[in-house]
C-alpha cells in the first residue's frame, strides 16, 4: 500500500468512488473542478491539492472524468498531473473513453516512465456507493495486480481484460448492452401501458423469468415512478454510444440497433432530457405511444 492515493473527478461516480477509499484507510488527495465536491471529500477526510500537487505527492492517482478530451487535459496540459508525476507512478483512469483515447494517454505518460491503466467501470451511482462496482481493466499485469487492492475497495469485481485498451473495449460493449436493454424494457412497458395493462404488474410478472436482468430491476421502477434522477446520465450514456459507433466504423463492424439507439438518444437531447437518468429513454417511447407509465400504474 502507498503512502498517498491521487483522485481527480468527483463526480457522480468519482465522488463515491473516492468515498470508499477512505472508508477504506487510504490518505487521499482529491482535485475536482467543483470546490463544493471538493469540499465535501475534506470532510470525509481527504486533502486537496493542485494536479501538479497530487503529481508529485502520489504513487497512483486514480482519475474519473467526463470524457477522454478533459482526461488528455489533467494529464497533459501545462501545470497538469504529468508535469510532476514520478517514473514509477501508476495512473488508473475509470473514465469511459475510446481505445484510441487509452493508448495515447498509455503512450505519453510511457515517455515519463508512467504506467497507465484504463479501467472503467459499471454500475451506476448505486454500486459506485456501496463499493460493488464492475471494473473492466486493459493494461500490463503487473500494474493490475499494483491496483488491485485498491480495485477491491472500490467493486465487487475487477478483470483484467488484455492490453492497455480492451478494458475500454469492454466497456463499449457494456454500454451497448445496458442501454440496448434499457430501450427493450422501455419499448415493452410502454406496450403493456397502451394495451390497458398495469405496467408494475407486467414488471413483477417478467423479472423472475427469462426477461429479467439487473437493468429490469434497476430501471423499470424508475420509469414509473417518474424518478429521472441521474445515476448514469443521458449525456454521458450517449458519448459513450458515440464512442461504440465511432470505434465500430474504424473496424468496419456494422452496428444496427446500436445506430438507431444513437438517434433515440440524439432526439432526447434535442427534446431537452440530456442531463436526466438513462432509464428516461423511456420518454422517447412515451412520446411515440402518447402514454405514460406513471399516470397509467396509478389509474
Amino acid at each position: 500500500m502507498v503512502n498517498e492515493i491521487g483522485f481527480v473527478g468527483l463526480g457522480i461516480m468519482g465522488r463515491p468512488m473516492a468515498k470508499n477509499l477512505i472508508k477504506h484507510g487510504c490518505s487521499l488527495m482529491v482535485n475536482d473542478i467543483s470546490l463544493e465536491a471538493v469540499k465535501e471529500l475534506t470532510r470525509a477526510g481527504a486533502k486537496a491539492g493542485t494536479l501538479s500537487e497530487i503529481g508529485a505527492s502520489c504513487e497512483i492517482v486514480f482519475i474519473s472524468l467526463p470524457n477522454g478530451k478533459i482526461v488528455q487535459e489533467v494529464l497533459f496540459n501545462e501545470n497538469a498531473l504529468s508535469s510532476s508525476l514520478r517514473p514509477g507512478s501508476l495512473v488508473i483512469d475509470t473514465s469511459s473513453v475510446t481505445p484510441d483515447d487509452a493508448h495515447t494517454c498509455e503512450n505519453r505518460l510511457k515517455e515519463k516512465g508512467v504506467s497507465f491503466i484504463d479501467a472503467p467501470v459499471s454500475g451506476g451511482e448505486p454500486k459506485a456507493i456501496d463499493g460493488t462496482l464492475a471494473i473492466m481493466a486493459g493494461g500490463k499485469p503487473e500494474d493490475f495486480d499494483r491496483a488491485l487492492p485498491y480495485f477491491k475497495m472500490i467493486g465487487g469485481s475487477a478483470t483484467l481484460i488484455g492490453e492497455c485498451g480492451s478494458g475500454s473495449i469492454a466497456k463499449l460493449a457494456n454500454q451497448i448492452i445496458v442501454n440496448l436493454n434499457i430501450a427493450a424494457v422501455s419499448e415493452a412497458l410502454v406496450l403493456a401501458a397502451k394495451a390497458g395493462a398495469d405496467p408494475r404488474k407486467v414488471f413483477e410478472a417478467i423479472r423472475g423469468g427469462l426477461a429479467g436482468s439487473a437493468v429490469l430491476d434497476a430501471k423499470a421502477p424508475m420509469m414509473m415512478d417518474r424518478n429521472f434522477k441521474p445515476g448514469g446520465k443521458i449525456s454521458i450514456n450517449l458519448k459513450d454510444i458515440k464512442n461504440v459507433t465511432k470505434t465500430a466504423q474504424e473496424i468496419d463492424v456494422p452496428l444496427p440497433f446500436t445506430s438507431l439507439l444513437l438517434e433515440v438518444m440524439l432526439a432526447l437531447k434535442v427534446s431537452g432530457h440530456l442531463e436526466e437518468d438513462h432509464s428516461a429513454i423511456v420518454k422517447f417511447f412515451e412520446g411515440l405511444a402518447n402514454v405514460q407509465l406513471g399516470k397509467q400504474s396509478e389509474s
